[in-house]
C-alpha cells in the first residue's frame, strides 16, 4: 500500500472553502483506490515528523502556514506534487496587480519549491497559463476542472429541472476580491432584480443559488476555476462575469445543465487518474 501525506493549511472539517471541498474528494478517492492517505495541517508539519516519514509521497495543497525548513526538506528529500488553488508563487498572491498577469522577478517566491515538484496541478487553462507565464517551468499541469461529491451532483440535477425566477443571484461575501459590491452596482445600473446569497449549508446554498435565472459575478482577482460559476452552469443558469474566471477558458464551459453534470462525473475520474499517475510514475 502506497503511503500518501496530504498537506494543507485547512481541511473541510475546519473551513468549507472550494479548495478544501475539492481536496476532500481527492483524499476520499485515493483512499478508496488503496492508498493510505494521512492528512496533515501545514502548520503542524515539523522537521522531526518529516524525517520519521519513510517512503511517503506528498501532495502539497495550500501551504501558507508551512514552515520554511519543512518546505525546504520536502523540496530536497521527497517526491511530491503541488495541488495549486491560487498563486502562492507571488508575494501578493494576486496576478491581477501586474500587467498581463506577469509579475516582476522580485515578486516571485517559492520558485524552487514549485520547480522541484513532480507536477504543479492547476485548475484551468487560464490558471495554468498564468502560472507558466510567471514561473516558466515545464511541470505545470492543467487538470481542467474541479471535483464534486456524487450527492452534490445529484442535488444540482434536482435543482436544474426547476423553473427559474427572473432574478440575479449575487454571492454575498466579506472577501473583497469576490466583489459583491460590484455585482450589486451592475444589477442596479441595469434595473435587474437581484438576491444576495449569503453563506449557509452547502445544499441550501445550491437551492438558493439555482432557483434564479442568472449568476452575476465580477471577481477582482483571477479565479483559478470558480466552483460557483461552474455550479451555476450545472444548474442551468446564465452567468454574467468578467475575463477573470478560469472556467470560461475551458472547452467544456459551453455545456450546461445535465450535460455538464455528467461531464464533471467523468472529469472526476480523469483528475484522480492524473494524480495517481504522478504518485506512481
Amino acid at each position: 500500500m502506497t503511503n500518501v501525506c496530504f498537506i494543507a493549511d485547512f481541511f473541510v472539517n475546519q473551513i468549507a472553502g472550494g479548495g478544501e471541498l475539492n481536496n476532500e474528494i481527492v483524499i476520499k478517492d485515493l483512499s478508496e483506490n488503496g492508498y493510505n492517505v494521512e492528512r496533515m495541517n501545514s502548520h503542524s508539519v515539523g522537521l522531526q515528523k518529516l524525517k520519521a516519514m519513510k517512503d511517503v509521497f506528498f501532495i502539497v495543497s495550500n501551504f501558507i502556514n508551512l514552515h520554511e525548513d519543512s518546505k525546504d526538506y520536502i523540496e530536497k528529500n521527497t517526491d511530491y506534487v503541488i495541488y495549486e488553488h491560487d498563486h502562492k508563487y507571488l508575494k501578493s498572491r494576486n496576478p491581477a496587480m501586474y500587467e498581463d498577469y506577469l509579475a516582476p522577478e522580485e515578486e516571485i517566491i517559492n520558485y524552487n519549491f514549485y520547480k522541484s515538484a513532480k507536477a504543479v496541478f492547476c485548475q484551468s487553462r487560464f490558471h495554468c497559463e498564468i502560472v507558466r507565464k510567471n514561473l516558466k517551468l515545464q511541470n505545470i499541469v492543467n487538470l481542467g476542472g474541479n471535483l464534486w461529491h456524487e450527492s452534490d451532483l445529484k442535488k444540482m440535477e434536482e435543482v436544474t429541472s426547476r423553473e427559474k425566477n427572473n432574478i440575479c443571484s449575487i454571492i454575498e461575501s466579506i472577501v473583497d476580491h469576490k466583489n459583491t459590491k460590484g455585482s450589486i452596482v451592475y444589477c442596479k445600473s441595469k434595473g435587474y432584480i437581484y438576491e444576495l446569497i449569503e453563506p449557509c449549508d452547502y445544499h441550501q446554498f445550491l437551492d438558493r443559488l439555482g432557483k434564479n435565472e442568472k449568476l452575476v459575478f465580477f471577481p477582482l482577482t483571477p479565479e483559478t476555476l470558480s466552483r460557483v460559476v461552474v455550479e451555476a452552469r450545472m444548474m442551468n443558469m446564465k452567468v454574467t462575469t468578467n475575463n477573470r474566471v478560469g472556467a470560461t477558458s475551458e472547452e467544456w464551459f459551453k455545456l450546461k445543465g445535465l450535460e455538464l453534470i455528467d461531464f464533471m462525473r467523468q472529469k472526476r475520474k480523469e483528475i484522480i487518474q492524473n494524480v495517481e499517475e504522478h504518485i506512481n510514475g
